[in-house]
């Protein structure tokens, strides 16, 4: 059998297989830290557990519109205009499996085979290969930790061609945590209508900042910007919700109804149950959001200052998100009994087998010189872990 051209370019989620890696260790009976995945380790709140449990009670089971029920869209309207100021109608939304899934299923609407796709790196795993699958090409910005791992209205110029169709921007970043001010987003926004391309905002950890640091979506930056924007978001991340798979696009009808048509005919309709839920996480209590994110900051300043004190690393301290993202080239060159470090890869497999501590390397995010770390799990995970770490690094020559 003959596999399409296109897929030589993807390779499998590098997050996804850490994860998988250290589940199948746990299973074997090996104590595995995991530093790896993108989900809080909260529970979901209870009163959208409820939410759902009612749905299945109620007979909620069946088909839904494939661009999802009206009533989430309206909620999902009310959020963009109470947290964001923006102003949408339902038929600007779109309700997908997930905030994956939307920018997904922008990446078909929206892409052609020569066109070019901007992306600052480092940058979340998928979008590079959700682009190739489009047939167009990513063209990346490098960013540095000096600088807030952010790019420039400049940087962005530079890098505009005239097969330039769209600009991917993650604010907070996954996964450097990395977020972009209200000024900095309006710089960007002047040169995104200037030359007319469309700026895709993936906005999943909205709420999850600190320090004070306020969000601020580039749709509401500058009068105008909002006609070449498409914002994605979703449940997973702010409600503790990631299998729950529900998130959420608005931008302009057309490619709103694009989008639809392409659902319509791939997955059909996200899951009843979980948009029922989702409607309570978007309209009921909030203050689930408050809690999670303070036991998220004790941890992030927690991680940050022990990644600081390891020899041979240097951590930027995250605004955003929940990561950190150091750069552990210090330690590049080193060696154990049975391990050369030599990359992010060497480095992981090294840590995962030597102290089963699982990270991800930074290479699948654009920068081989760092390793990501997840403080989405428990304090004492999170010491354990990083005691591992730091010993594992000493005893390297």
């Amino acid at each position: 059998m003959i596999i399409s051209k296109r897929m030589n370019k993807i390779k499998p989620s590098p997050t996804l297989a850490v994860s998988a890696r250290a589940k199948a260790m746990k299973a074997r009976g090996i104590d595995v830290i995991g530093f790896g995945a993108g989900e809080p380790d909260f529970d979901t709140p209870e009163n959208i557990k409820r939410a759902a449990i009612k749905a299945i009670e109620d007979g909620f089971t069946k088909y839904t519109p494939a661009g999802g029920i009206e009533e989430l869209k309206k909620a999902v309207c009310e959020k963009f205009k109470k947290d964001n100021n923006l102003d949408y109608d339902t038929n600007e939304v779109l309700i997908s499996c997930g905030a994956k899934h939307c920018l997904y299923n922008i990446c078909q609407a929206l892409l052609d085979e020569q066109d070019e796709v901007i992306i600052p790196s480092p940058y979340w795993v998928s979008y590079p290969d959700m682009v190739y699958l489009a047939g167009a090409t990513p063209v990346f910005i490098e960013t540095q930790e000096k600088t807030g791992f952010k790019i420039t209205a400049e940087d962005l110029s530079a890098k505009i061609t005239s097969n330039t169709k769209a600009l991917i921007l993650n604010s907070p970043s996954n996964p450097t945590g990395a977020s972009y001010t209200k000024d900095e987003l309006k710089q960007i926004a002047d040169v995104v209508m200037d030359r007319g391309i469309t700026v895709i905002s993936d906005e999943i950890y909205e709420k999850i900042v600190y320090d004070s640091f306020e969000f601020y979506s580039i749709a509401t930056v500058e009068p105008g910007v909002k006609n070449q924007a498409i914002i994605v978001n979703g449940v997973s991340k702010s409600y503790s919700m990631t299998g729950w798979r529900i998130g959420y696009v608005a931008g302009p009808r057309e490619i709103i109804t694009a989008m639809t048509n392409i659902q319509s005919q791939s997955t059909s309709n996200p899951t009843s149950i979980a948009q029922k839920a989702s409607l309570e996480a978007l309209s009921g209590p909030q203050d689930f959001i408050t809690e999670m994110l303070g036991a998220f900051d004790k941890r992030r300043k927690y991680m940050v200052e022990r990644l600081n004190s390891i020899p041979g690393f240097s951590c930027y301290n995250p605004t955003g998100a929940f990561y950190t993202f150091p750069n552990v080239s210090g330690v590049f060159g080193k060696k154990s009994a049975k391990h050369e470090i030599a990359d992010s890869s060497s480095l992981a497999k090294y840590l995962l087998e030597s102290s089963h501590v699982a990270v991800v390397a930074g290479l699948g995010f654009g920068a081989d010189s760092n390793i990501r770390l997840s403080y989405a799990t428990s304090f004492e995970n999170i010491e354990k872990g990083l005691n591992r770490i730091q010993k594992a690094i000493e005893e390297l020559e």
